[in-house]
């Protein structure tokens, strides 16, 4: 098996997640996080929408994590995403995470908007 460093270029990658907390970078944030190449702050769920649009232009894609369960990213939050040019993808917290994770090490466009487990 070939072993390669993976290099992350500003924005940090998510190293660990547990009940009620995500760590990022090594820094660990209690309850929902927002995180991309613009740094990582907390997030207010769902209709904490200001901090998302904020991300237009910025990024191609949004990755919501929904927690421990899979559920539907809300519609209007979705329709809101869309009409700025942001791709909106829900999947369970760790889902998303791992493909922020990879798609990052890539040099992707992307954020990563994560309700706890």
């Amino acid at each position: 098996m070939r072993l390669n460093e993976i290099s992350y270029s500003d924005a940090r990658p998510v190293d660990g997640y547990g009940p009620g907390f995500f760590r990022i970078g090594g820094e660990v944030f209690s309850g929902s996080v927002l995180t991309s190449v613009k740094g990582t702050s907390q997030w207010g769920g769902y209709e904490d929408l200001t901090s998302l649009l904020a991300l237009e232009g910025e990024i191609d894609v949004l990755f919501v994590g929904t927690g421990s369960e899979i559920a539907h990213v809300p519609a209007p939050l979705r329709e809101e995403l869309e009409a700025a040019g942001i791709g909106v993808e829900g999947m369970t917290s760790p889902a998303a995470c791992r493909t922020y994770n990879v798609l990052l090490s890539e040099g992707r466009r992307i954020a990563l908007a994560a309700l706890p487990v």
